[in-house]
């Protein structure tokens, strides 16, 4: 049950308008853009295909008497709301901690993993919030998808929401078409909470294709891009993480899933959302398949989003948006 009633496509045009963005990475900023272009698009379905979680959490201590110490540098109560307002701005999170409490925190894993936790917590609530507010005279439904860097737990935090509704594990409709959606990716370098190795990836996509009945008006978010295509350039890196660089310029490869090409070859849906690889924004086709990455720019609250037009089965129209 969500607070909003589900808004139908245009019966005179047959049309369903989708606004779809990823990896937006706790940046507040970005997630009021998003809803507010959904409104001026007039859009019929809000999807959020992963990577809600931001990155850093940067603690602040409370020396007492309104006095605040941050990266090394004190300040007072007017600087502090400066500084956090600077660091939700980039989609990070702030903790405040006595001395005490950050001596621990240095030396206990397990106590930053709680205050990351309950940061994330915190933001995911307030964004449902936002997204009630703003969303309360138009019934545009949002539904929100989990990435690789999503810990399960915020799932949890979705399901409490009135307005934003999970979608990874079943079929969501729109209108008449169908949209299976799945989070996870193939192995990365930095051991992300969400990776599978492909041959257990391409298992569960299978299983996730089998409940579409009719795969020609099929939407496969899947947060992973298909390998080898426009959408997973990405730079090569040393085995110590750095990008490779000749003759100046970085040089670029495909990290994308070999599996989730492979299951859009074998199934051919209307369409392939996807995001992950931030710096590679861009279309491609497999067989009939539009496949689309957005691309992201969380650190610098620019928005990066997907506007999709589906009519009669087939996509009419699609345009990258940022701003």
């Amino acid at each position: 049950m969500g607070l909003f009633k589900r808004r139908n496509s245009d019966e005179t045009t047959n049309q369903v308008k989708i606004l779809y963005t990823t990896d937006i990475h706790g940046s507040d900023v970005i997630f009021k853009k998003f809803l507010n272009a959904g409104k001026i698009y007039k859009v019929n379905y809000l999807i959020i295909g992963g990577d809600i979680a931001g990155k850093s959490l940067t603690p602040v201590i409370d020396l007492g008497e309104g006095k605040y110490l941050i990266d090394g540098r004190s300040v007072g109560r007017e600087g502090l709301k400066e500084i956090t307002a600077e660091i939700r701005k980039q989609g990070n999170y702030y903790t405040i901690v006595d001395r005490r409490d950050y001596e621990e925190m240095k030396h206990d894993k397990r106590k930053v993993d709680e205050a990351f936790k309950i940061a994330m917590i915190e933001v995911v609530r307030s964004w449902s919030q936002i997204a009630e507010e703003k969303l309360k005279d138009v019934n545009i439904p949002l539904y929100v998808n989990l990435g690789n860097d999503d810990p399960l737990y915020l799932f949890d935090v979705i399901d409490e929401s009135k307005v934003m509704r999970r979608c990874e594990g079943q079929v969501i409709n729109l209108d008449k078409y169908e949209m299976i959606s799945f989070g996870y990716v193939n192995p990365t370098p930095w051991n992300t909470p969400r990776e599978m190795p492909e041959d257990k990836l391409y298992s569960a996509l299978k299983n996730e294709a089998s409940k579409i009945s009719n795969m020609e008006n099929a939407i496969f978010n899947i947060h992973a891009p298909p390998y080898n295509t426009n959408l997973d350039n990405a730079p090569l890196l040393t085995p110590e993480l750095k990008p490779v660089i000749k003759g100046g310029e970085i040089v670029m490869n495909h990290v994308g899933s070999i599996s989730v090409r492979r299951i859009i070859e074998e199934e051919q849906p209307l369409l392939g959302l996807h995001g992950h690889i931030h710096e590679s924004r861009g279309f491609d086709k497999i067989g009939r398949t539009l496949i689309l990455n957005p691309g992201s720019e969380h650190n610098e609250g620019i928005l990066h989003a997907a506007y999709i037009i589906l009519e009669n089965g087939k996509v009419k129209a699609h345009q990258f948006i940022i701003g």
